[in-house]
């Protein structure tokens, strides 16, 4: 395990921008309490409206935590109201925008201090998402869409939650440039492969054969993987199946890594997945899943790269880590480190994807 500082990535421990914190259909009015970015959170879905509100979790009256609890007929009885929700030990309430609205044995005036953080959260893809910065600032990209999410012809999936890792996120986002992996750890017999640097957006585009996704003399695996920012990606698969990849990576402290996987997948019956349909999706996200484990061990027993010995062949892995320091400094710094890597960039022996132009 190596830290952000270790990295050299740059000013902020944690980067900055959108990111996943739970599977939507997992957040009910039973507060969770989860832990992301070396700090403490109360997860909630309000009883009444639905919203989803992530709070601070430290109550300011004596510091207990507001969603690890279980045994307080606070916690037992139900602590959100509404959309507030009260602390189990003294039962205080605070509201979705982190302000106390209720202490029930006190007729005095609320102190202003009684509040906790309210963070911006977004329901989208079937995930809650945060907004993390280090400056507090407001967001500077939007979520990604997938087009077909709402398409009856696809099937999407529940969320593998992978649980944490032991890994700097910067390993993981490392897979975007490595070409030279795909052979000797997926199989894969790779025809052509390309990385671009756009803005907020590391893309990937690649096409061959693969072990695991297609068989053996069908047709070949076509991907297209973008990072919408530093942990969200997107991957634009055909092959066995039309499909779409979603993994999701958070921090959860300093060079700890929280982990999701999941897809949709296009059905072969027509224009409404029937439950075959959602039975061979199941199977296929079964399928991706395997092979994204054998990117998850490598990860898992690997010693840190800070600094590789790379060599020709190898992916433009420093133009990667370069366009990743943009989340981990100042906004004023952004677009001087997006301009420094700009572009469309081939490695060594292998072809461009099909009519684009290498930087």
């Amino acid at each position: 395990m190596a830290t952000t500082k270790e990295y050299g990535l740059g000013e902020f421990t944690f980067p900055r921008g959108w990111f996943m914190v739970a599977e939507s259909a997992k957040v009910t009015d039973r507060p969770r309490g989860v832990r992301f970015f070396g700090r403490e959170f109360a997860l909630y879905r309000g009883k009444h409206s639905g919203r989803v509100v992530l709070l601070d979790a430290y109550c300011p009256h004596m510091g207990t935590h507001l969603a690890r609890n279980t045994t307080s007929y606070v916690a037992q009885d139900g602590q959100v109201e509404g959309d507030s929700i009260r602390c189990p030990y003294h039962a205080w309430r605070f509201g979705p925008d982190g302000k106390c609205n209720h202490i029930p044995y006190s007729s005095g005036p609320i102190p202003p201090a009684a509040r906790v953080r309210s963070w911006p959260v977004r329901e989208h893809l079937g995930a809650v998402f945060v907004w993390y910065d280090e400056e507090g600032g407001e967001p500077d990209y939007e979520l990604p869409e997938i087009p077909e999410w709402n398409d009856p012809a696809w099937v999407i999936g529940a969320y593998d939650d992978l649980g944490t890792i032991n890994v700097h996120p910067q390993e993981i986002i490392d897979n975007i440039t490595d070409v030279a992996h795909f052979d000797p750890v997926h199989g894969s017999r790779t025809k052509f492969f390309e990385n671009e640097f756009r803005g907020h957006m590391a893309i990937q585009r690649m096409g061959g054969g693969h072990r695991t996704l297609v068989a053996d003399g069908g047709a070949m695996l076509l991907t297209t993987a973008t990072y919408h920012g530093p942990s969200l990606l997107l991957t634009r698969m055909s092959g066995l199946y039309d499909s779409w990849i979603i993994i999701a990576h958070t921090p959860v402290d300093d060079g700890v890594t929280q982990v999701w996987h999941n897809l949709l997948v296009k059905s072969a019956s027509g224009a409404v997945a029937s439950e075959q349909d959602r039975i061979a999706a199941r199977a296929y996200q079964d399928a991706a899943l395997a092979a994204f484990a054998q990117d998850f061990e490598v990860w898992k027993h690997k010693r840190p790269n800070i600094k590789g010995l790379y060599v020709q062949g190898d992916g433009p892995f420093l133009k990667q880590r370069q366009w990743y320091r943009q989340f981990y400094n100042p906004r004023a710094q952004r677009e001087e480190i997006q301009k420094s890597v700009e572009g469309i960039y081939h490695a060594k022996g292998f072809a461009g994807a099909p009519q684009t132009k290498a930087a």
